[in-house]
């Protein structure tokens, strides 16, 4: 294949390649913060792909240059229809900075993990660069950093509310969520002459109107303003309520809240996406790798997920610290097994590919077409999650479409092994249902998983093991980890497996004390876990955390929560992960000395309890961990790959 032949083979980056196709003009330019890999779990790729699809002439720009002359901005000149944004695959706040508000030093989205490719919040720089270059030409924002800074949301960085995206940007329309459908709405809508202004019904968008204009629609919800919310912090954690809500409705409302002298308004989002939908997106026609331009340099996100298959969107969880049904959903998009076979065929196609695959999984990865027995109780539902606090009796969790796909998939001709490395809800393996059915095909989806699909290590994320902490997140309670842990040994022991469980462990959570803390030392400690994969909280938009980390009251009681704030305060929550270390333990006994709680000490330490005059180690992961385990990068506030269900 020529050179010529193999570069059309991706969407264009360059005028060189819009030549290529003997294209005189294009309808969508795209802006991304990530580099283009041609994957459909990478955003640009994605929109990108479904535009072309839907007939358009699209092109990408992978991280351009907002420091120089701009000319990246003004390479592909002014598109027929539109400008899109696409900030990255994660916030880029999250990409950039420690929970301690560190400069990271890498960024796996870009190749050879550079770390000054992008700059702080791309979704406005991007935008007003490109509002001023072509002040006619609209400019539609999507992506993770946008949808989930719609409205009013605390940001951690500047420690401080801001407005909502739609304020802030210079875009003319934020798509929220998943957004294969708004966008080519949108695209026919201008392609037949339609102004920005006559958008203004399509579904899952926010934008801004003079608030002299709005008009009101029955059923609106009204927000507190943002002035209202700078003023008090009871107000902002009160709308909250209502945004959440909204958000995992199947019949949602249109949300509307002041700022300055404009209104926001939210539109509902479209209905849940059809298999065929679903189908529809991952079909196209993705290379499934980085672009050419790339070759020889490494870019992390994607050897993470180049051999590993995504079998739906959305999840029911309902984690307080999470985005993932923020932005996907709490419903549940399945793929069908067509699609995902297809896929599989085409992974052991791939010239890399060994006959593993790294990961069958979601955002969950034991949510495969799980829905609401009756869909008319669903339509009325606002609970945020479907299984906190007890799993709700209208959800069919049959585990048997999962545990006969696996099973196909493996049966597949170059495939030796599939792994499950998305994390897994142990709470839905380990529940006691009433249907013995439900129970059976639980009990045989966990063999399945432990005996053939653990690459000698699982992950699953209790997160904390005090039940009131844990109660405050969303999630069961320790006593089902337990359960989940001796089940997990038992098979082991039976197929003569020597495999790891790898829980995930948060410090610092609203809720959360010093001595929580430190049961949670002693209780890990007595199931024989020196643990390596934990974070201290970091507050990220569009959480029930974070709402409760700035505003210090639960949104949906408006009752105080305390929260560990001050640096002090985190570090002194984080170390008991680490009591293990000689030199944590004279600060861990000073603070259980301080607390009063001697007893933990011996339970602890034993005899061993004196403090060591080492010197403390000076820490630089998470908040301060230098000669700690590397705390995991949180997915909650990302549409990364790297996939755990929390």
């Amino acid at each position: 294949m020529s050179e010529r032949q193999d570069l059309k083979r991706w969407l264009p980056i360059s005028k060189k390649e819009v030549e290529m196709r003997g294209w005189d003009e294009l309808d969508v330019i795209l802006f991304s913060g990530d580099a283009y890999v041609d994957h459909p779990s990478f955003a640009a790729a994605v929109i990108g792909r479904t535009l072309e699809a839907a007939g358009y002439r699209v092109a990408i720009i992978p991280q351009p240059n907002w420091r120089d002359d701009l000319r990246d901005f003004k390479k592909l000149g002014k598109p027929r229809l539109f400008f899109g944004v696409s900030p990255g695959n994660m916030d880029s706040m999250v990409n950039h900075y420690t929970a301690a508000k560190r400069l990271r030093s890498e960024d796996a989205y870009t190749p050879d993990r550079r770390s000054d490719m992008r700059p702080d919040y791309p979704s406005i720089v991007y935008s007003r660069i490109l509002r001023e270059l072509f002040p006619d030409t609209p400019i539609i924002l999507g992506g993770i950093e946008a949808s989930l800074r719609r409205l009013t949301h605390y940001d951690y960085w500047q420690d401080k509310l801001l407005p909502g995206m739609p304020s802030m940007s210079e875009a003319d329309v934020v798509i929220y969520g998943m957004g294969e459908l708004p966008i080519v709405e949108i695209a026919r809508r201008i392609e037949r002459g339609a102004s920005v202004a006559e958008l203004r019904d399509v579904p899952q968008i926010a934008f801004t109107i003079p608030a002299d204009q709005v008009t009101a629609q029955d059923g609106d919800i009204t927000l507190n303003s943002h002035e209202d919310c700078l003023k008090d912090k009871k107000k902002y954690a009160a709308n909250f309520r209502h945004i959440e809500e909204q958000s995992n409705a199947m019949h949602a409302r249109r949300l509307l809240q002041r700022v300055g002298d404009e209104t926001i308004i939210v539109n509902p989002p479209y209905p849940i996406m059809t298999t065929e939908e679903i189908d529809r997106s991952f079909d196209l026609p993705y290379t499934r790798t980085p672009h050419p331009r790339y070759k020889g340099k490494v870019i992390s996100a994607y050897e993470m997920i180049k051999h590993s298959v995504n079998m739906h969107r959305g999840c029911f969880g309902g984690c307080a610290f999470c985005t993932i049904s923020a932005h996907q959903g709490k419903f549940i998009a399945s793929r069908s097994e067509r699609s995902i076979l297809n896929e599989v065929k085409a992974l052991t196609r791939m010239e890399d590919f060994k006959g593993y695959i790294s990961d069958l999984g979601g955002p969950s990865a034991n949510m495969y077409k799980m829905q609401g027995r009756n869909l008319k109780a669903c339509e009325r539902c606002l609970r945020p999650s479907c299984i906190h606090p007890d799993i709700c009796p209208n959800l069919n969790a049959d585990h048997r479409p999962l545990t006969e796909l696996y099973r196909k998939v493996d049966a597949l001709p170059g495939v030796k092994k599939s792994f499950i490395g998305s994390g897994i809800r142990y709470d839905l393996l380990m529940h006691e249902y009433k249907d013995a059915r439900l129970s059976q095909a639980a009990a045989e989806y966990t063999e399945e998983v432990v005996s053939k699909h653990v690459s000698g290590r699982l992950k699953v994320a209790p997160e904390h093991t005090s039940d009131r902490v844990l109660n405050l997140m969303r999630k069961p309670s320790f006593e089902l980890f337990k359960k989940f842990k001796r089940e997990f040994d038992r098979i082991n022991e039976k197929h003569n497996l020597r495999q790891q469980l790898i829980p995930y462990f948060i410090s610092s959570h609203p809720g959360c004390k010093g001595e929580d803390m430190a049961e949670l030392a002693l209780l890990t400690k007595s199931l024989n876990f020196k643990l390596e994969q934990v974070q201290d909280f970091t507050p990220t938009p569009m959480t029930v955390a974070t709402v409760i980390y700035y505003s210090g009251y639960h949104p949906y009681t408006l009752e105080k929560v305390y929260t560990a704030i001050t640096k002090d305060d985190k570090d002194a929550q984080r170390q008991y992960f680490f009591w293990y270390k000689p030199e944590e333990r004279p600060h861990i006994v000073r603070s259980l000395k301080k607390m009063g709680r001697l007893d933990l000490i011996d339970k602890l330490f034993g005899g061993q309890a004196q403090p060591s005059h080492r010197p403390k180690t000076e820490h630089k992961g998470g908040s301060s961990d230098k000669g700690r385990p590397k705390a995991h990068s949180s997915k909650r506030n990302s549409t990364t790959p790297r996939r755990r269900s929390r």
